[in-house]
Order: C-alpha cells, then structure tokens, then sequence
C-alpha cells in the first residue's frame, strides 16, 4: 500500500483498523509465544527453569535494549522526513541505523557473555538455578548480533505501508520459534538453553526475510551509501530515549523486584511475579501494538504539517487502549484461577493461594495503565522525546522504586499493589504533560495555512 496515501488521504478511524489492528494482532502473536514459551518450560522442564527464566529475562531484555533504542528512535525522523519530502535523508537514517543495530548487538552480546556469572551472582541465585540462568542467558548474548534487529525491521516495514507483510513476518516468527521450541523441548527433551535457542532461531529467520523486502530497491525506503553525522546519532538517540528508558528502567525495577521477593518470599515469589509479568502479555501488547503501529501515521502527519490529523488519530489510539484496559481487568477479577493455571498447572496450594492474592492486587493497574501508554506513545510520535522520557523514566524505574520504599510495610502484598500506585502516578504525570501538549496543538494549528487544517 502506498504509505503516502495511508497516511495522508485515508479517514482515520478507517486508518486506524487498517494499520493498527494488524499491528495489534502482530504484537499478540509475539505476546502468545511469550507465553507458550513460559508455559513450555514451566510444564516440560519444572518450577526451577521457570523461576531461572524470569529471574534471566530482564537482562535478556537489557541485552535488546540498545537495538531499540536505534530501531524506535530512527523511525520517528524517517517518518517526519517522508512527511516532508526529504526521501534522501529518510535514506540515509534507514541505512546508518541498520548498521548500528548490528553493532550494538555484538556490543550488547559480548557483554552480556561475560557478564552473566556476576550477574546472577548479584541477583542472588545459587546451585541449580543459577547454572540455569547462565544458560538461558548466553545463548540470547551469541546470537545477538543477528536477532537485535528483526524488531526495527518491523518499524521499516510499517513505515513503507508494508502493514499485511510486517503482521505476517510477526506471526511466522512468533509459530516458528514456538515450533522449534516445542521440538527442542517436548521431543528432545533438552534443557532450558534449548528454550532460548528456539527464540533466536526464528528471529534470526525472520531478520533474513525482512531484509529481502529492502535489497530489492522497490520499497520506498531503500539502502543508500551512508553519510553518519553527530546530529542524526542525537536525533535518533533523543527520539529512541522513551523506548531505551522504559526498557532499562522497566528491567532494572524487575531486577530490585526479584532479588527483593526472592528474599521475601522465595521462589514461589519469583514464579508469581513471573505470572503476573505473563499476565500482562495478555494486554500490554494490544496498546502497545496499536499505537505504535500508527507512529508512521502520526509521525508523517507531524512532518507534512496537518495537525488537527495528528490529533484525530491519537484520539483512536486513547479510546482503543482504554477498552482493552477495561476488558483486561475484568479478565483478571473474574477468571484468576484459570488464568495461573495456565503457567502453573498443578501448582502447590500455598504458591496458587500467593498467585490469586496477587493478581487480585495486580488487576487494578490497568484502570489507568491505558492512560500514560497511550501518552508516551503520542509524545514519541512526534519528537516530543523529553516528555515522552519523563513519563517513561517515571513509570518504569522512579514511581516503583518510590513505592517499594512506601509500601514496604505491607511486605508482599506492597510488592504486589506497586504496580497499580505506579500507574496512578504516572497517569496524573501524562494527564499534566498531555493537556500542555493540546494547548501547543491547538496554538499550531492556529498558525497553519487554511488548506493544512
């Protein structure tokens, strides 16, 4: 589909099912595998891989976080320079920032290799479990250097209208890792190595048929000889800051949450909150997915300089997200049981008893999740990187290391009611941030020529 017409002509409401639905169901795809890859190892391997997954998977996230940084902050230029007419430079971004991404992934990796010991040392882990983390964690660092990028693919692809082509690409990824998965795991009866390896696999397939898309010079973003500059590296690394802060941030909260509940309530705590984090993949990638999809749109908009759509897709993206909220916290209130014990079968009495305690506490959050995900998605859309940062930074590491000190007294039941103090807080944030960005919006418009408004 031309990018240009999508963007531009197509009423946004219809947008909004064409371009963001598919982004939605691209991220429950990946969503789904996450958690067939939890529920593999939990049912097939036991409660010791499970807690030796969650335990790793924050740094595995980490390990992610610079190619990130360079897929998510390149975008937002790319699509403002489209929307302006400066195909060149939007060239020239695409090109440099796939290179770095394949340098950030052998800098990330090699780290993350040699790392990994006195990481898990940190954390807390001993015997068993930390020989478990070890592994599932250095095959994430090998293979890094070709998986870091699928995700960025992803953004380049929706960017050039590919919308079908990205949402397949995602769901063979996300059938073909649980595929190989399940045969490393249910059939040879490998180890936990086995599960991660599985991952990177069908990444590393899916990064090789995403570039096929762009050797071939037809799409509208197209490899060209790069020409780097100190400004376009701060571009990208002001625009990618939201996304690099929630994911460093959001995992270094997860690292103080597991070495605190690991010491408050054992390992059955670290399964639990592995639960809920599971939980989460049954919402958190639906808003996420459908704003992010439509960041092209909103982004192209910005740079073609037509306001008033900028604000009518972003309007799509606010009511969509709170439906899922809603939906999802009534899933959580009325069906818990079913929900654990997808993840922990038959669980003892006393971790499925901490389990519904917890996601009772947990369900809230999502009355004003919706709110500062939306927020954040909207500020980054249009290189507003400061206010989307701050609200990242917020939610993701200060609001939750602020409440654990409040909220301490309470002991697990603190822990678990953190989620939903967080989002509060960074609602009322993203609600103040949000009505200086509509008085900015509608100053803007003002100043427009009348055929733009």
């Amino acid at each position: 589909m031309d990018s240009r017409n999508l963007f531009i002509n197509t009423p946004p409401l219809r947008l909004f099912f064409t371009a963001a639905l598919p982004g939605a169901v691209s991220m429950v795809a990946s969503s789904l595998y996450t958690m067939i890859d939890g529920m593999l190892v939990g049912r097939v391997l036991g409660d010791t891989p499970f807690a030796a997954l969650n335990l790793a998977f924050p740094f595995v996230i980490i390990n992610f976080a610079l190619a990130d940084l360079i897929g998510v902050g390149s975008s937002v230029p790319i699509s403002i320079a489209l929307g302006a007419k400066r195909d060149g430079e939007a060239n020239n971004i695409f090109t440099c920032s796939c290179l770095m991404i394949v340098l950030a992934g052998i800098l990330s990796g090699t780290v993350l290799y040699f790392a990994a010991p006195w990481l898990m040392g940190m954390m807390g882990a001993e015997g068993e479990l930390r020989e478990m983390a070890l592994q599932y964690l250095r095959v994430y660092a090998l293979c890094s250097p070709v998986t870091t990028i699928v995700f960025a693919m992803d953004n380049y692809l929706r960017i050039c209208g590919v919308i079908r082509g990205s949402m397949l690409l995602n769901i063979l990824m996300s059938a073909l890792s649980a595929g190989i998965e399940f045969l490393f795991l249910f059939v040879f009866r490998w180890g936990i190595w086995a599960a991660a390896l599985g991952t990177c696999l069908g990444m590393m397939v899916c990064a090789v048929i995403a570039f096929c898309f762009f050797v071939t010079g037809k799409r509208q973003l197209r490899f060209v000889r790069p020409r780097f500059s100190l400004e376009m590296i701060r571009r990208v690394a002001a625009c990618g800051s939201p996304s690099f802060l929630n994911n460093i941030a959001g995992r270094v909260t997860s690292i103080v949450m597991n070495a605190l509940l690991l010491r408050v309530g054992g390992q059955n705590a670290i399964s639990v909150y592995g639960l809920l984090m599971y939980a989460e993949e049954l919402a958190r990638p639906l808003m996420y997915g459908m704003c992010d999809s439509l960041q092209p749109a909103v982004g192209y908009n910005w740079g073609a300089g037509r306001v008033r759509r900028v604000w009518d897709i972003e309007k799509c993206c606010f009511t969509a997200c709170a439906v899922v909220s809603i939906v999802f916290t009534a899933a959580l209130l009325l069906v818990p049981s079913q929900i654990a014990s997808l993840f922990l079968g038959e669980a003892e009495p006393e971790l499925m008893d901490m389990a519904l305690g917890a996601m009772r506490l947990f369900s809230i959050t999502y009355l004003t999740r919706w709110f500062s995900m939306a927020a954040q998605n909207c500020m980054s859309a249009v290189g507003y990187a400061g206010r989307a940062s701050a609200i990242s930074l917020s939610s993701a590491l200060v609001f939750p290391l602020l409440l654990i000190a409040v909220l301490w007294p309470l002991g697990l039941n603190g822990l678990w009611l953190n989620f939903a103090g967080t989002s509060l807080l960074a609602g009322i944030l993203s609600a103040i941030l949000m009505a200086g960005f509509l008085r900015e919006l509608r100053a803007r418009e003002r100043e427009q020529p009348a055929e733009l408004q």
